[in-house]
């Protein structure tokens, strides 16, 4: 049984990539080969600015700028093609990621998996953690509208039977971290490759080591007050 005195969130939605695993190098990695394999041009500025994008739109901007003459879902199955063999050789977990969610499934506080990645990926990951880690899956094909909409928020809230705000979103991308302020979800930014900006509705902290579920109740108290 949950502590009640903790007032713990009623969920946690976690992003995946540069947040619950640092694939983002997977991905950059494969852009970049993808990009030379057609002649073109890319480099960690174009790189940076898909940091939290679902993937078709990731897609058409290397089409766009790195000169890659394909469908963007073929461009999108190629680069997850690349990452989801990387990420099955090797999970490269984000400090302080597991032990929160180790916790976190202590304290039975359900955790869904919001991310624009594909499922395939998505799934790949959560098979390399315990089982009942997530109890929902919220895939960027799963959704119409991608990051910074708040659709994927909004659809992993109403799975696991909870109200936005009573949840804590924990992102590591500008994009994502405006998709869960815009479903109305207190959120938790963990800096990584990209910088983030304070504002209402979001907490900033540079790693989840050391994060409990007490810390993450005590953030979505202040969201709530900021945005109120």
């Amino acid at each position: 049984m949950r502590p009640e005195a903790l007032e713990l969130p009623a969920a946690v939605l976690w992003d995946l990539d540069g947040t619950l695993v640092d694939s983002e190098p997977y991905w950059i990695e494969s852009e970049y080969a993808l990009v030379a394999a057609h002649g073109g041009t890319w480099d960690d500025r174009h790189a940076h600015a898909l940091v939290g994008q679902d993937l078709l739109t990731s897609a058409r901007y290397l089409r766009r700028h790195g000169g890659v003459d394909l469908p963007p879902p073929v461009i999108v199955e190629r680069l997850l093609d690349a990452v989801v063999a990387r990420v099955a050789e090797h999970v490269p977990w984000r400090p302080g990621a597991r032990e929160l969610l180790a916790e976190l499934r202590t304290l039975a506080v359900p955790c869904a998996l919001v991310t624009m990645s594909y499922r395939r990926l998505a799934e790949t990951v959560v098979a390399a953690l315990p089982a009942g880690s997530f109890a929902a899956i919220v895939a960027g094909d799963d959704v119409t509208h991608g990051k910074p909409h708040p659709e994927a928020y909004l659809t992993a809230a109403s799975r696991l039977g909870v109200s936005p705000a009573d949840c804590v979103a924990v992102e590591d991308s500008p994009t994502g971290l405006a998709s869960a302020v815009a479903a109305g979800v207190p959120a938790l930014g963990v800096a990584h490759l990209v910088p983030l900006e304070p504002s209402p509705g979001r907490h900033l902290v540079s790693t989840l080591e050391g994060m409990t579920a007490r810390d993450l109740a005590e953030l979505r108290d202040v969201a709530r007050q900021a945005t109120g």
